[in-house]
Order: C-alpha cells, then structure tokens, then sequence
C-alpha cells in the first residue's frame, strides 16, 4: 500500500486543506471583482464623463508628451509665415530653422535682409504673442548664399584650365 501523498510531500495535514482552498478562494473573488467592474461599467456607459475625449485634445497631449511642441510650432509659423511678417516680405523670406533659441530666416536678396533686419524686435513681439511655447530668443537674418570660393582655382573659374 502507497503512503498519503500528504506524508511523501511531507506537507502537514491539518494546513493542507486551508492552502487548497485559499487559492480557490482568492480566485472566486478576483473573478467576483472583475464581473463587478464589468457590470458598473454597463451601468455607467454614457453617462457624463464617460465619454471619450476628444481626437484634438488626446493629440494635444501626445504632442506634449512626446516634446512634439516645438516642432509643430515652427511649422505653424512656417504655414502662417505671411501674417507675421505681411504677404510682401513673406513672399521673398522663409524661415529655415529654430535651433537652440535662435530662428533663422533667409532672405531672398540682400534688401530683404535689411529690411527684415529691422523688423527683429516687431518679429520677436509677434511670435511671442502669436506661438506661445515658442522659445525664440535670438533671430539671425541671412541674406543669399553666395557661391563657394575654390582655393585651386582663385575663385575665378569652377573648371580647371584645358590644356
């Protein structure tokens, strides 16, 4: 005759069945818990502040979660380049980048870089009040980029000599 599996797993009797049925236990409750949340959450569908939000409001978030902020708000003063600046200016500049605090417009010609030169401290006012967020402390103006000077050839000619 084999002995009780109690006896060769040496567990003591008189805790065995309380550890059995403890689990048990514990497991009806979690399922009595989860049927009781899946019922109030029938009960209470629809009614205020159960609706979703909003697809703005949750890419609001995302955007500020992920530190798209700064990103989206250059682009927006890209796109809207013209109100800040007034169609006339905007149509010869365009702003190339924000780095560090400092936007960077270029130009299409020199005047245009003086004029928007002068305009610096009108345009940080603007976008201060227009991009909050925006952390814009320095503008830099460019003018057109001028063509490379090659050393081998003086800067006269891009092709060597023939001959």
């Amino acid at each position: 005759m084999k002995e009780p599996i109690a006896l060769a797993l040496k567990l003591d009797e008189r805790k065995l069945p309380a550890q059995v049925f403890d689990k048990l236990s514990s497991r009806s409750m979690v399922r009595r818990e989860w049927a009781r949340r899946e019922e109030e959450a029938w009960q209470n569908f629809g009614k205020p502040g159960r609706d979703p939000g909003r697809l703005g409001g949750v890419m609001a978030a995302m955007a500020r979660q992920g530190d798209w902020v700064p990103h989206l708000k250059i682009a927006q003063l890209r796109n809207h380049w013209d109100q800040v600046v007034g169609a006339g200016i905007a149509r010869h500049s365009e702003v190339t980048s924000l780095a560090d605090g400092v936007l960077t417009i270029r130009a299409e010609s020199t005047v245009w870089a003086t004029q928007l030169t002068y305009l610096i401290p009108q345009l940080k006012k603007t976008i201060r009040q227009r991009l909050e967020g925006l952390d814009v402390r320095e503008i830099h103006v460019t003018g057109p980029q001028s063509h490379r000077f090659n050393r081998y050839t003086g800067g006269a000619r891009r092709y060597p000599r023939r001959g």
